[in-house]
Formats: structure tokens, sequence, C-alpha cells
């Protein structure tokens, strides 16, 4: 009879560091790596980095060779620790995988994460604000030459029409290249 072959299970860790914090992330990455080696039935590890806006990815590929093993390894109290340890550092919590394949199929994120909803808003509201002061005094003009074109239903249609082609097509992509950097910045201090 042949040997059953191991299990091989892997697990996968995604986490999403602030790119201010990848140097103390990194060390600490040296560290927990180090640690989960020496766990029983520890059979390696791959890291992928990626960079995103302001967010520096990292995906840990680390195989166990039974799936008990990796369970120990990501309930033990010293991964527990780790992991506290390094909240501050990262964007969003601990994202975890196991996968009882031998294969592991990886895709990189790649989407920028949208920036908050309130930094979309503010600017949205500092590009809308003056069109819909200033647009109404403009068209006064061709509604006193067309007063049909003045009327309640007409002049609304025509400066909110106005008001949207200016925003969607010239002023809202200059406002965002104007404020790239505070809309893409996520570090907490300004969310």
């Amino acid at each position: 009879m042949s040997k059953a072959q191991p299990e091989t299970v892997t697990l996968v860790v995604r986490h999403q560091v602030r790119t201010c914090r990848v140097p103390r992330y990194e060390s600490w990455l040296r560290r927990i790596i180090a640690t989960a080696s020496q766990c029983p039935g520890h059979l390696g590890v791959d890291v992928v980095r990626s960079h995103q806006a302001k967010i520096s990815l990292f995906t840990c590929v680390l195989r166990f060779a039974h799936l008990e093993q990796l369970k120990n390894w990501v309930n033990s109290e010293q991964r527990r620790l780790l992991i506290a340890e390094v909240e501050p550092l990262l964007y969003a919590s601990d994202q975890i995988e196991i996968n009882q394949n031998k294969e592991f199929w990886f895709a990189p994120e790649t989407a920028d994460a949208p920036p908050p909803r309130w930094k979309q808003a503010c600017v949205t509201f500092l590009v809308i604000l003056p069109l819909s002061l200033f647009l109404p005094l403009l068209w006064q003009p061709i509604f006193q030459f067309a007063p049909w074109l003045g009327g309640y239903l007409a002049s609304n249609v025509l400066i909110t029409l106005s008001i949207v082609l200016l925003v969607v097509y010239r002023l809202m992509p200059m406002a965002t290249r104007l404020f790239a950097g505070w809309l893409g910045n996520t570090d907490s201090s300004t969310d």
C-alpha cells in the first residue's frame, strides 16, 4: 500500500498597510514569519506585495502539512498577540482565508479604494455651489430674449442641464485632480 499524501493546506493572510507604516510592518512581518516557521507542520511562506494609492497590500500564503496544524497556528496565543500588535499599522483588519487544496490561485486586488463619501461630498459641494449661484444669472439675458425659455420648467431644465454637463465633463475632472492628494489620503488623522 502507498503512503497517504499529506493534505497540505494554505492560509492566505491579506493586510492593507498604510504606506507611511510599511517599514514597521515589514519588521513585524519578519518576526511573525519566523514565529510561524517554528510551528509543527509549517511548510513555508510566500509574500506578495502590491501597491494602491496610499495603501500597500501584502498577501502572505503559508502552507501547513495538515489542517489541524494550520488551525493550531491561527488560534495560537502567539499569533493573536502579534496580530494585536500590528492592527494600528493596518488600514483594514486582518483578513484570512483557509484553502484546503494544494494549489492556490491568487488574483491581486487592483481597484483603488474610493475616498470616503464625506470627502466626495465636500468636493462636489465646492464645484456645484458656485455654478448654482452664477449660472442662473448667466442665463437671464437669454430668458429675457426668449421669454418662453424663462418659464419655470424650461429655465430649470436648462440651468440643471448646464450644471450637470459642466460638472461631469469639465469641473469634476479638474477638481478631482486638484484635490487628488486629499481625496486619496487614507490616514486616519484626515478621515
